[in-house]
């Protein structure tokens, strides 16, 4: 057990969903669909389906951890308390590795849509290092600032699907099907399910907030379902949306397929506000990821399997601030040096070993911490299983080395305090 000190419970039922949906819908409606459509055209409905269905499981798994264990860290400790300090590894160090890649695509998304052509990375590096002074500040702060972008984001979506099916387009239900919804096969039906999962895993920064939430045992479980539906069902308004104007084919070809879609009709002047949304949006995200990887990070660092010392706690903020200035500066480094087009594949892959993890944990759950039915975990586990397969092959491999690299890394560990 640690004895480092706890954060303070200050976030009701409302700031949760909030933060959870900040954390979805930055990532999905703006940076999913368009390879989602590259694997399975119009079977990216169904495939959507099945990505809300793989979601609904791990959520249930999730809600019922949470509540039995309210403390920062999520499937980090969940992992650990149910499976052993090596399953928890896994989780953990998937979710911080592959998240902490997810926040600069998400900070390079936003620059994509807010920055003048060639200053896309130092306006990705600023607003990485604003919102990490803003979760510096307590996380009070952090669910005001997502409360307003997720409002900001939710009318900029309305107004664009508005735009497309009012605004004079070729828009209509004879677009949707293309040439078929199993035209691309079951692969990439449920390659397609996996990377739209990855839009889906938001809802896992609310299970890593839980020693800052008030009245954990029922506020984070129906925090994390309502979250979910909620953006579930705007997911599906938009992907119809989305192929409805652009047809799979466009969908697919589009590095930005919403603001395409309203571009083309006769609300054309519309287009800001999509770009504004788009930006939001990812700042959204990358808001409720820092919160999130901070406390996974704080939790990690508080069983040493992260350095010690990032599991400090500020004394007038009540939030890991050294992991959190760590992690913003792993970010910042990211953006500077690497290509982020794999990111979301490369993400999902590590968001989906992490809910694999949370699955098993749940299973192992009885007595009064049961809260669903255990085929629910068992459909949740085969369900990640089978995504992970299907993902691209360079997403794969490259999870497959990020985990070998933490393997490596904790195994030194503990055999250097073997030997002292």
């Amino acid at each position: 057990m640690h004895n480092s000190p706890g954060l303070a419970r200050r976030l009701g039922t409302f700031d949760a969903v909030v933060i959870g949906l900040g954390s979805m819908i930055g990532a999905g409606v703006f940076a999913a669909f368009t390879p989602a459509a590259q694997a399975a055209g119009s079977g990216l409905l169904v495939g959507l389906a099945v990505a809300a269905l793989v979601a609904y499981c791990n959520a249930t798994s999730s809600a019922q951890l949470a509540a039995a264990y309210p403390t920062s860290g999520g499937t980090y400790v969940y992992g650990r308390e149910r499976l052993g300090p090596w399953p928890g590894f896994l989780a953990g160090w998937g979710f911080v590795v592959g998240k902490t890649a997810s926040s600069a695509a998400m900070a390079m998304t936003f620059a994509a849509y807010a920055a003048p052509p060639g200053w896309e990375r130092p306006v990705a590096i600023a607003a990485v290092v604003l919102l990490v002074a803003v979760n510096y500040r307590g996380i009070s702060r952090t669910a005001t600032l997502a409360r307003i972008i997720v409002v900001a984001v939710l009318l900029a979506l309305a107004i664009a699907v508005a735009a497309v099916w009012a605004g004079g387009t070729d828009a209509g239900a004879a677009n949707i099907p293309g040439d078929g919804l199993l035209a691309h096969g079951w692969h990439g039906i449920l390659q397609s399910a996996g990377l739209l999962f990855f839009a889906f895993a938001g809802y896992a920064r609310i299970a890593t907030l839980g020693e800052e939430v008030r009245d954990p045992r029922r506020t984070i479980p129906r925090a994390i379902l309502l979250s979910l539906a909620i953006a579930a069902a705007i997911y599906a308004c938009v992907a119809v949306t989305l192929l409805a104007a652009l047809g799979p084919d466009g969908v697919a070809s589009s590095a930005a397929p919403l603001a395409e879609a309203v571009a083309a009709g006769s609300w054309g002047a519309a287009a800001p506000v999509v770009r504004v949304g788009a930006a939001l949006a990812s700042l959204g995200a990358l808001l409720a990821l820092v919160a999130g990887l901070g406390r996974t990070t704080l939790a990690m660092a508080r069983e040493h399997d992260l350095p010690h010392w990032l599991a400090a706690v500020h004394p007038r903020f009540q939030v890991p601030h050294r992991a959190e200035l760590v992690l913003g500066a792993g970010i910042c480094l990211i953006i500077a040096v690497a290509d982020l087009r794999g990111a979301i594949g490369f993400s999902s892959f590590g968001v989906l070993v992490y809910y694999l993890v949370a699955n098993l944990a749940a299973f192992t759950q009885a007595g009064p911490d049961r809260r669903y039915p255990r085929f629910l975990q068992l459909l949740g586990a085969v369900a990640c299983l089978a995504l992970l397969a299907t993902l691209p092959l360079a997403s794969i491999l490259a999870g497959l080395a990020m985990f070998g690299l933490g393997i490596a890394y904790r195994a030194l560990r503990l055999r250097r305090a073997t030997a002292r």
